[in-house]
């Protein structure tokens, strides 16, 4: 017998009649009938509108009972068989904290590459590191090193034109992801929030960092945020090198082949990878999946840390039974230093079942948390560029790398428990007298989550 999870209750059901852009039209079409013209052209545009943004992935409701732990074959096989992605084998694997220790591996690859060097990012600002980098790509691309560039038209439209001059006067390849044009209208809402950089087909890093200058230091204070990257060296690096193919060849029409890009390479280590790659494009969410299997196939403890968490029904429910069934679960977000007040908000009001059920929120408060992190049972892990929302799982191109490798939850737990020491822990009996503006917000808010 199948059990239904996250079954929407009447609100639930009203945010979804309000987002079904169908029934504005059938609204618009009655009222144009009661010879209203304006207000039926108005009801057919947010008609219209709400058709354009409207997620369509699948979110899965079944198959979410726990069945078998996170160490047995059976989940290693149901992970790589939902996904369509296999782990693959052989690679050195580094987790690198804050700008201070990640800025400068990257830089180090960068002037270390051979052949090519591949951007895809949603993030790149008229900055410091920003004219660092592009100093660093231009200097390689004078040594005779393919550069191809793809930002995202939103994210990185701040970018400033210093830095697409340098780009320019030394031939690197700048293309923009999902430009607003009539023809991509459809798509505007889809955003390219992937963050990869890959050397030669052979080193890839990913995860929640763009190019800017809060990403400097080491979270020193509020202007400096706290983030993880990885860092893959080995075959896995090619996985990250077909995300970025794809979406070249989506905006130029230019297929990018040769063993610059897909080099055959022998192991670089002892680590296997699975490499995930999520499109709105593919109608269900390959990281959503890999985060609902790994919840429910918990045993002992799940650690997830992100800034932007607000959870779907499904998500609350699964989080709630693992906690029931012994596992302590903790979830650390961002807190007082918060980029999206819409997001915290959302998140904020979502918290009541959560620590109903003895489930240990925590907000960062010394700085911005951003980082995309989740470890399970002290042995796997993932990383990447993520957030715990419906528009990373069902409406933005995201990547996240995740491992099956004890060293590196044990590091990714100690992470999580010196950003502990930063944090204020949410008590249940605080949250339910907050105060009615934050939960008018809140309310609001949730009610829009299917954008945030």
């Amino acid at each position: 017998m199948r059990h239904e999870k996250g079954k929407s209750g009447w609100l639930g059901w009203g945010r979804k009649l309000f987002w079904s852009w169908w029934l504005w039209v059938v609204a618009a079409v009655m009222v144009e009938a009661a010879q209203h013209g304006n207000a039926a052209a108005a009801l057919a545009g947010v008609g219209f509108f709400f058709y354009l943004v409207a997620p369509r992935e699948h979110v899965p409701h079944y198959g979410l009972d726990s069945k078998y732990p996170i160490d047995s074959d059976e989940f290693l096989a149901s992970v790589t068989g939902a996904t369509g992605v296999p782990l693959i084998p052989g690679n050195k694997v580094s987790i690198l904290t804050d700008g201070d220790e990640f800025y400068p591996s990257m830089l180090e690859a960068i002037a270390g590459a051979r052949k090519t060097i591949t951007i895809e990012t949603y993030i790149y600002w008229n900055s410091e590191i920003g004219r660092h980098f592009a100093s660093a790509l231009a200097e390689r691309r004078h040594a005779g090193v393919t550069v191809k560039i793809l930002l995202d038209a939103f994210g990185s439209s701040s970018i400033g034109r210093n830095i697409l001059k340098t780009f320019k006067d030394s031939c690197c390849e700048v293309v923009w992801y999902n430009r607003m044009w009539l023809r991509t209208l459809a798509n505007f809402n889809q955003r390219n929030h992937r963050k990869s950089l890959i050397v030669d087909g052979r080193i890839a890093f990913t995860g929640g960092a763009g190019i800017a200058d809060q990403w400097t230091g080491n979270a020193q204070d509020p202007r400096h945020w706290h983030d993880i990257m990885i860092r893959v060296e080995g075959p896995g690096a090619m996985k990250l090198q077909t995300g970025f193919a794809q979406n070249w060849l989506e905006t130029t029409g230019e297929l990018i082949n040769g063993e610059g890009f897909f080099p055959s390479l022998p192991d670089a280590g002892g680590i296997a990878v699975q490499m995930l790659l999520s499109s709105p494009k593919s109608g269900s969410s390959a990281i959503r999946t890999m985060y609902y299997l790994s919840i429910i196939s918990a045993r002992h403890t799940i650690y997830i840390s992100n800034p932007y968490f607000v959870p779907d029904d499904s998500g609350v429910q699964i989080l709630v039974e693992a906690k029931k069934r012994g596992v302590d679960v903790k979830i650390m977000v961002a807190g007082t230093h918060n980029d999206m007040r819409i997001s915290r908000y959302a998140s904020n009001h979502l918290y009541g079942k959560l620590l109903e059920a003895g489930i240990e929120i925590y907000e960062y408060n010394k700085t911005m948390l951003h980082q995309k992190t989740m470890v399970v049972d002290t042995s796997w892990i993932t990383v990447g560029t993520t957030n715990f929302d419906t528009r990373s799982f069902a409406l933005d191109e995201e990547s996240n790398v995740c491992a099956y490798d004890r060293k590196m939850a044990e590091e990714l737990e100690a992470i999580f428990r010196n950003d502990a020491q930063s944090c204020r822990r949410v008590a249940f009996q605080q949250w339910r007298h907050r105060g009615f503006k934050q939960r008018l917000f809140g309310a609001a808010c949730v009610f829009l989550k299917e954008q945030i």
